[in-house]
This record gives structure tokens, sequence and C-alpha cells, in this order.
């Protein structure tokens, strides 16, 4: 199973968040990056907390023939072709496409990408998507799934299912 998050909290050429997100995942179909299933749009804080707008998170599964590392570089095209630019870290951001697992893949770097996304077990922000749209997934180092992983966040950031 290949897993990508996708998040925005800012306008893109595409729109507002939300439509965004959905021209991105339309845009991953027309490069061989073939969207099985993607969960409901959630309304999300920023994380770290700030006075930045909240995003629209989600979660799709996806299928390719595409490997990590050509998977990541697409990914990071995308957001460019939708006006992310890259500067301070945690800053508000047009489109944000996370590579979380690749098949099952561990990967510790240094050279990106790292597998499973090294954060995904701390973001309620994935882990409420993914639990919702791959309940059966498992975490390839822990073997939790989702959904425990959910459970076991001591404080998660607020979320609420827009649709």
């Amino acid at each position: 199973m290949i897993v990508i998050a996708l998040g925005a909290n800012l306008p893109s050429p595409a729109g507002p968040p939300r439509a965004t997100l959905e021209a991105a995942l339309a845009r991953l179909g027309e490069v061989e990056v073939a969207v099985v299933r993607r969960s409901s749009w959630y309304r999300t804080a920023p994380v770290p907390a700030s006075d930045q707008p909240w995003f629209v998170n989600g979660v799709a599964v996806v299928e390719t023939a595409r490997g990590p590392e050509a998977l990541l570089a697409l990914l990071l095209a995308t957001e460019r072709a939708f006006g992310r630019r890259r500067g301070a870290r945690w800053a508000a951001r047009t489109l944000d496409l996370d590579l979380i697992d690749h098949h099952g893949a561990v990967r510790a770097g240094p050279e990106p990408p790292i597998l499973p996304h090294p954060r995904l077990g701390e973001r309620a922000f994935v882990l409420a998507p993914l639990a919702e749209v791959a309940p059966g997934w498992r975490h390839p180092l822990s073997g939790l799934s989702a959904a425990a992983l959910l459970a076991r966040l001591p404080d998660p950031e607020p979320i609420t299912r827009l649709e």
C-alpha cells in the first residue's frame, strides 16, 4: 500500500485549500499515480500551534509503478506547481504532499524519502484520515494500526471531519 498525506492552509492557483487538494489529486492521476481511495477532508489546527490559518488535511491510498524516490520527486514538483515555496519549517502553505508509506518500506535515510514518514505516529491530522481510509494498514515498524496510534496520542490537536 502506498499512502500520501495531503494538506493546505493557503489558497493556490487552484483556489482555496480544499479545491487545491482535489486538484492535486487530479493532477497526480494524470501522471500515472492512481488514487485508489481517499479519506474525507478534515479541518485541523496548525502543528505546532500558531496564528496561521487552519489546515484542510486528508490521506490518499495510491497505486503507481514509481519507486519511493521518483514518487517523492513527483510530489515535490506537484507542490511547486500549486505555488508551494519552501521557507520556514511549519509555515503556512498552499500544498503539502507527504509520502507516508510505500509498501511497508523502512528507510532511515540519510537520503530521502525516510520511510515510514518519521512523524506519522505523532500527527492526528494524518492518523485520523488514515484510520478512515485504510483501517487494515499497519505501521511498518510498530505493527500498530492508525487507530491504535491515534488512541495513544497524549493530547491530539483539534480535528474535525468536513464531509
